[in-house]
């Protein structure tokens, strides 16, 4: 599985003071994969032990709290319980109508549970209670993990197929994680929804799309640079930063750094930032230094 940080590809270093011309660099290419990614997680099969009774009771105080500082306590006591005390506070999400409380209940969540939970949240992703399958969707999207794959694409199934009960947003919790499992179902619809409102949905799409980075990916994206809208080139080119193949579409981005109009040369920027070194995107650059940088990327491609 990839995931959204890529390893650097090195620059070739320029010798100061030598005679001889720097030798040619060599030809963008994807890393290999053993510099791509990371060592594995260890992947849980059962939630740990926990006293049960202290999470109840520590999960109470949370819900029912009356002031913020009762609300800290709470949290910070079911923390302390350990990763066993998560799927507690998953039953209630269901039951809990209050704002502030179920802020504080997905703070612990967010808390408790990392990538050696995943297999363990998917396992909710076919719960009756829709507010307790839409926040594990959400949370097992922004941890990558191949082994989610199947949970994730049958989840994606069921939640296109609830037609009066059809929920957007559980939709696209389905399909970015089907990406982020490194399937493609639900492409279309992060398509879709990067289209619509990309300011809230660039983080989430940036973790999620980075394992399917490919050529699969890139040819997929390609066809949003060669229509005449500046809104598809622009969101061909984010959506290219987050899992584009660097063979492929380097040379369809590169001449994206000549043009006038900064947006869509930001845009370049940035996508070659994401395919070549997997760095993340940068936030609106001014004219002159979009310039500068795109001078320097040319000179290095």
């Amino acid at each position: 599985m990839r995931h959204r940080c890529l390893a650097l590809l090195t620059p070739v270093a320029l010798l100061l003071g030598a005679s001889a011309a720097p030798p040619a660099a060599p030809p963008l290419q994807d890393p290999p994969p053993e510099q791509q990614e990371e060592q594995a997680p260890e992947r849980l099969e059962a939630w740990p032990a926990v006293d049960q009774k202290a999470v109840k009771v520590e999960l109470a105080r949370l819900r029912k709290a009356r002031t913020a500082e009762m609300g800290r306590q709470g949290q910070a006591a079911l923390i302390a319980l350990g990763s066993g005390a998560a799927p507690f506070v998953i039953d209630k999400l269901s039951h809990e109508k209050g704002e502030e409380a179920l802020e504080r209940m997905h703070a612990v969540l967010e808390t408790l549970t990392d990538a050696r939970h995943t297999r363990l949240l998917a396992e909710r992703f076919g719960d009756k209670a829709a507010p307790v399958r839409l926040w594990c969707l959400r949370r097992v999207a922004g941890l990558p993990d191949p082994g989610t794959r199947a949970a994730a694409e049958k989840a994606l199934e069921a939640a296109q197929g609830r037609k009066r009960k059809l929920d957007p947003a559980e939709v696209l919790a389905a399909a970015l994680c089907c990406a982020a499992s490194g399937s493609f179902e639900g492409f279309d619809v992060l398509c879709a929804a990067a289209e619509e409102d990309w300011g809230d949905q660039r983080e989430a799409l940036g973790i999620a799309l980075g394992p399917l980075r490919g050529v699969e990916a890139t040819t997929r994206l390609l066809p949003y640079l060669e229509e005449g809208s500046r809104k598809k080139k622009l969101l061909g080119l984010r959506l290219l930063a987050a899992c584009g193949e660097a063979g492929s579409a380097v040379p369809k981005v590169r001449p994206f750094l000549d043009e006038s109009d900064n947006s869509l040369r930001v845009g370049a920027i940035n996508a070659l930032r994401g395919i070549v070194d997997g760095d993340p995107p940068l936030p609106r650059l001014p004219v002159f230094e979009a310039i500068e940088r795109a001078n320097k990327w040319k000179a290095r491609l």
